[in-house]
């Protein structure tokens, strides 16, 4: 498996997992009707990357909205990429936020503030 892909919809966000570059990115809302189902794929995949993963992972998450089950996922997709960090592969996570996107400013100190990861708060133009 190179690439692992989930087209977003109004209710869930666009995820795609570039393995063979060692690229995760989130973007959109994520509003789904059963959030551990919807995101369980990528915890998969990111088990099956931990055994083999770039010396250097990037994440980009850029959410506009989540809501709190949702929040619980996202923090399930970080606590595997705290393992693969500690595992040796230099994680980043680019945490996106619109520049008067408070909430979503704070929610990403708050990840920042649970995950042992280096966590780059990214300011966006709208």
């Amino acid at each position: 498996m190179e690439k692992y892909t989930i087209e977003g919809t109004p209710k869930t966000p666009t995820i795609s997992f570039d393995i063979q570059a060692g690229v995760l990115e989130i973007k959109g809302r994520s509003i789904p009707e059963n959030s551990i189902e919807f995101y369980k794929p990528l915890v998969d995949a990111l088990d099956k990357y931990s055994a083999a993963s770039k010396p250097a992972t990037t994440v980009n998450i850029q959410l506009e909205y989540f809501n709190t089950s949702s929040s619980k996922c996202i923090l399930d997709v970080f606590k595997k990429l705290e393992a693969i960090h500690k595992n040796g592969s230099a994680v980043t996570i680019n945490w996106h936020y619109e520049e008067d996107d408070e909430d979503m400013l704070e929610a990403g100190e708050d990840y920042q503030a649970i995950i042992n990861v280096p966590f780059k708060m990214v300011q966006v133009s709208e």
